[in-house]
């Protein structure tokens, strides 16, 4: 079993920036692509961004510029660098795996909060 732990959410102003930290932890396994998506109330799950083990990247057209995908393969673990943030970036931001343990699998971590407020 593959899980992950997300980190860093949070209230941030306008304008600012915050890092998201994901972590998968387990044994026996390897990752291919990880993702962040986000929920707002009331709305549908949307994919943020998306990274391969060899690193490219694609986004949603309404964080392109302003949101940073990355991983370090060495910890499994993904990120998501956030700026100019905007009130409509405010949802629970989740991070998600895919890869083969034994058998191929999908892992979803438990959501983080992040509210862009004045």
């Amino acid at each position: 079993q593959v899980q992950l732990v997300e980190s860093g959410g949070g209230l941030v102003q306008p304008g600012g920036s915050l890092r998201l930290s994901c972590a998968a932890s387990g044994s026996g396994f390897v990752i291919y692509t990880m993702a962040w998506y986000r929920q707002a109330p009331g709305k549908q799950r949307e994919l943020v961004a998306v990274i391969t083990s060899g690193g490219s990247t694609n986004y949603a057209d309404s964080v392109k510029g302003r949101f940073t995908i990355s991983r370090d393969n060495a910890r499994n673990t993904v990120y998501l660098q956030m700026s100019s943030l905007k009130p409509e970036d405010t949802a629970v931001y989740s991070c998600n795996a895919d890869g083969r343990a034994v058998t191929p699998f999908r892992s979803w971590g438990q959501g983080t909060q992040v509210t862009v407020s004045s």
